[in-house]
């Protein structure tokens, strides 16, 4: 019988996902013909800049124009190409992908409303929970209730 150790599912949940994108990264590659298209950034630096910065920091104030600046070309360009391979707008992508970020952190039991509307750049706990709302179609406490998870003391 194995023992579960704690932490055990993070690390793993992390290896899975390198695994998938490893996979993904080499298949796709020799696939050109037939790569679907939200792959289709992949090489690009301005769009791939663009994408590193807003995973690695998805609370931060971004706007079009800084990004753009960040990844080194206009706001103009940028925002065309973003779109062209990444298939939706900048600020489309960094609001989905805030609250894809923000349904997983609510699984964790540790979390609250408030602590993950901060982590994903929002200043208020009531102004995440009706983006979330509109995004998700359910409410913070509501996905946090679907999973079977309870509100961490001190919410907000």
């Amino acid at each position: 019988m194995v023992k579960d150790e704690e932490g055990q599912a993070a690390v793993l949940d992390r290896l899975l996902d390198l695994l998938v994108t490893a996979v993904l990264k080499t298949w796709f590659a020799r696939q050109d013909a037939s790569r679907p298209d939200w792959w289709r950034h992949q090489g690009d630096r301005v769009v791939d800049h663009a994408l590193k910065l807003m995973h690695e920091q998805p609370a931060a104030q971004w706007t079009v124009d800084c990004l753009a600046q960040a990844a080194g070309t206009s706001r103009a360009a940028f925002a065309r190409r973003f779109q062209e391979l990444v298939g939706e707008p900048p600020m489309t992508f960094l609001k989905n992908w805030r609250m894809a970020l923000a349904a997983d952190l609510l699984m964790q039991p540790d979390q609250t409303v408030s602590t993950v509307a901060e982590q994903i750049g929002y200043a208020t706990p009531y102004a995440f929970s009706a983006a979330f709302k509109r995004v998700r179609g359910i409410s913070p406490q509501a996905h946090r209730k679907a999973s079977g998870q309870t509100e961490a003391v001190g919410t907000g």
